[in-house]
């Protein structure tokens, strides 16, 4: 069996009415044209999307609700030089640590149940596993935005602002919070900006978020043990013998 079937899955489990996850569809598919690529460099490829430099955050063509004095702290820098000390030492990898343990988070309540809702649009509990946040992936998220490193802090001032406007919008169409919004609304206001390429022009620095939410919601879920199950990874394990690759890989890559 070919060792991309388990991406060609992923790429399906990853989509909800049309919100193809973009770190994953470039990872299974691959740089067109050219080889489709294996699940091992695919999965590298999806872990690495985290990492990955963020482009540097704009404005929204539709202003964000007016934010609160609570909201405002939350979209300041910290400081890195922490009184002179750096970003600070290495943690006790022994040690378990409690939210929040690091540094302040950034997420509101309310923040906290848009993002959730917004996470479960991207990946939706199915057949290949559970909701994106019933795994942690917004636990995470908030940590990853409350970081005081440059890539960190841009996905911050992008996200909170994202989050904002995702907010004002199901307000405007729906006059309820987006938490509370149904399946179909929430697609409603998804399908306008989840294609970053190709939306109405009021709508492309809000699909500029969406792109960026959904591939660091992809990072955190494809990096757990349920999002390796929906895509058939196995990690580093023991085998009795390695016959090479399958003859179809070789085939596929041209190399026999």
């Amino acid at each position: 069996m070919s060792d991309t079937s388990g991406a060609g899955e992923a790429k399906i489990r990853a989509s909800a009415h049309g919100y193809k996850n973009s770190a994953l569809s470039v990872a299974a598919e691959g740089p067109s044209p050219g080889p489709r690529l294996t699940r091992r460099d695919a999965m590298q490829w999806v872990l690495a999307a985290v990492a990955a430099s963020a482009a540097p955050p704009q404005l929204f063509a539709q202003p964000a609700p007016p934010q609160g004095t609570r909201q405002h702290f939350a979209n300041q820098q910290p400081d890195p030089s922490f009184n002179g000390k750096g970003y600070g030492g290495d943690p006790d990898l022994l040690k378990i640590y409690k939210p929040g343990a690091f540094w302040p988070l950034t997420f509101t309540t309310q923040q906290r149940k848009t993002a959730t809702a917004l996470a479960d649009v991207v990946i939706p509990r199915d057949k290949y596993g559970p909701a994106a946040s019933e795994v942690g992936v917004i636990e995470m998220l908030d940590e990853w935005v409350s970081a005081p490193y440059p890539t960190q802090q841009a996905d911050r001032l992008e996200i909170v602002d994202g989050l904002a406007w995702i907010e004002g919008e199901a307000q405007k169409r729906f006059g309820k919070p987006f938490s509370n919004l149904s399946e179909d609304q929430h697609h409603a206001i998804c399908d306008d900006i989840c294609h970053r390429h190709d939306v109405k022009p009021h709508f492309r620095k809000a699909a500029s978020f969406f792109n960026r939410f959904r591939d660091r919601v992809a990072g955190a879920y494809y990096s757990t043990p349920a999002g390796w199950d929906a895509i058939g990874y196995v990690g580093n394990v023991p085998l009795p013998k390695f016959e090479g690759p399958p003859k179809e890989v070789l085939e596929r890559l041209g190399l026999i």
